[in-house]
C-alpha cells in the first residue's frame, strides 16, 4: 500500500506542479496584458491629441506640424477609426481591407470597438468634435491567448508523460513478474521431485494410507502452483472446460485447509455443466486468491458465498464475503500492484487475478458491492 501511495502522491505532485506553472503564467501574462493595454490607450490618446493639434493649429510652424505627423505615423499596430460629430467615418488606420469592401469592413470593426472600449473625445473647438475608437493590437490579442495555449501544451505534456511513465512502469512490472514466476517455478521443481520420491518410498513402508494420500494431495497442489507460475508471462492455452467443475475443485481444496468457522456456500447447481474457454490452473488460482482474501477480511470467521449465473453470451461469478468491506475510494486501486492492507504481503494477488481474468481470458473483474463492516462482492465475467 505504501508503494502505491508514493506513486499516487508523485502523480498528484506532478499535476500540482503543472497547474502551478499554468496559473503563474496566466497571472503574469494577465498583468503584462493590462500594462500593455494601458500603454496602447496612452498611445491612442497621444494620437488623438496630435490630430486635434494639427486640425486646430493656427500658425505655419512646419517643424511642429511635422512632429505631430510623426506621432500619428508611429502608430502602426493599433486599429483606429475616427468619427465626425454626425457619426460618419472620417478616417481610419491599421485596418486591412480592399476598396470594394471598405465600408462593410469598417462598420464591422467599428461595432467591435464600440463593444470593447470607451471612445476618446477630440475637441476641435468652435463646438466641433470627433470621436476616436480603437481596439487592441494583434500583438496584445495574441498575448492574451498565450497563457491558454501554454497551459494546454503543459497539460498535453503531462498526459503524454503520465501514459509513457505508466507504460514503462507496466513493462517493468511485467518483466519482474515473469522473471520471478519463472524462477519460482524452476526452484520448486527440485523439492517437488524429491517429495514425490519420498512418497513412493513411504508407500513401500507400512505407513498410514490417509497420511500418504494427504501428502500426495499437497504435492499435487505444489505441482499445480509450479504450473501456474510457469504460465505467467506467456499466453496460456484456453480449453473449453466446465467452469463449475473448476470452481468446485477450488472450493473443495479451500474447505479442507480453512478454519471450521469459515462457511463456504455454493449458491449454484454444483452438478451444472457450463462450458467456457478457460485455463483451469490459472483460473482456479483466481478463485482461491479471492477466497483467501475474503478469509483474511473476515479474520477466519464468517461466510463466503459463490454464485454462478449463466447468460447467453457470458457467465457471471459472484464471490461474496461477510468481512470488513472495502472503502469506495479503494474500489479501483485495490487491483493496483503494490496495494495491500496487510502488514505482510506484496500486494500482487488481486493484481495478478485481474491480469489472469482480463488479459488471459478477455473477461472482467471488479467490486460489484462493498460496505464497510458488512462485506464485499467481487464479480467475474467470462465470455462464453
Amino acid at each position: 500500500m505504501d508503494i502505491y501511495l508514493k506513486r499516487r502522491r508523485g502523480k498528484i505532485l506532478l499535476l500540482i506542479a503543472a497547474i502551478t506553472i499554468g496559473v503563474a503564467s496566466l497571472l503574469y501574462t494577465n498583468w503584462l496584458t493590462k500594462k500593455m493595454a494601458l500603454q496602447e490607450r496612452n498611445k491612442v490618446e497621444l494620437w488623438a491629441e496630435a490630430t486635434r493639434q494639427i486640425i486646430s493649429f493656427k500658425n505655419s510652424n512646419t517643424e511642429y506640424i511635422n512632429f505631430l505627423l510623426e506621432v500619428i505615423q508611429q502608430n502602426t499596430t493599433i486599429p483606429i477609426i475616427v468619427l465626425d460629430a454626425d457619426g460618419s467615418i472620417n478616417s481610419d488606420a491599421n485596418i486591412h481591407y480592399n476598396e470594394a469592401r471598405k465600408k462593410e469592413v469598417l462598420q464591422k470593426e467599428l461595432k467591435k470597438m464600440k463593444e470593447r472600449v470607451e471612445p476618446i473625445h477630440i475637441d476641435l473647438g468652435e463646438n466641433e468634435h470627433q470621436l476616436l475608437y480603437y481596439r487592441e493590437s494583434s500583438i496584445l490579442r495574441n498575448l492574451r491567448l498565450y497563457p491558454i495555449i501554454q497551459l494546454i501544451v503543459i497539460m498535453v505534456f503531462i498526459v503524454v508523460a503520465y501514459f509513457a511513465f505508466l507504460a514503462t512502469n507496466r513493462a517493468e512490472q511485467n518483466q519482474v513478474w515473469v522473471g520471478m514466476s519463472k524462477e519460482t517455478a524452476h526452484q520448486l521443481g527440485t523439492p517437488i521431485s524429491s517429495l514425490m520420491a519420498w512418497i513412493e518410498l513411504l508407500k513401500l513402508k507400512d505407513v498410514d494410507e490417509d497420511l500418504v494420500k494427504e501428502l500426495e494431495r499437497d504435492t499435487s497442489r505444489l505441482e499445480r502452483i509450479t504450473e501456474r507460475f510457469s504460465k505467467i508471462g506467456s499466453k496460456p492455452e484456453l480449453l473449453r472446460i466446465n467452469v463449475v467443475e473448476v470452481i468446485n475443485s477450488a472450493l473443495s481444496y479451500l474447505k479442507t485447509r480453512s478454519s471450521s468457522k469459515v462457511k463456504f456456500i455454493a449458491s449454484y447447481d454444483e452438478s451444472a455443466f457450463i462450458e467456457v474457454p478457460l485455463n483451469a490452473a490459472l483460473f482456479s488460482w483466481v478463485i482461491e486468491n479471492l477466497c483467501k482474501n475474503a478469509i483474511d477480511a473476515m479474520v477466519n470467521e464468517g461466510s463466503i458465498t459463490v454464485a454462478i449465473t449463466e447468460k447467453e453470451k457470458n457467465v457471471t461469478i459472484d464471490i461474496t464475503d461477510s468481512g470488513c468491506g472495502v472503502p469506495k475510494s479503494n474500489h479501483k486501486t485495490i487491483f493496483q500492484p503494490g496495494f495491500s492492507t496487510k502488514k505482510r504481503g506484496w500486494g500482487l494477488g488481486l493484481s495478478l487475478a485481474k491480469r489472469i481474468v482480463e488479459i488471459y481470458h478477455s473477461g472482467k473483474i471488479f467490486i460489484k458491492w462493498s460496505e464497510v463492516g458488512k462485506g464485499t462482492t467481487f464479480r467475474i465475467i467470462l465470455n462464453k
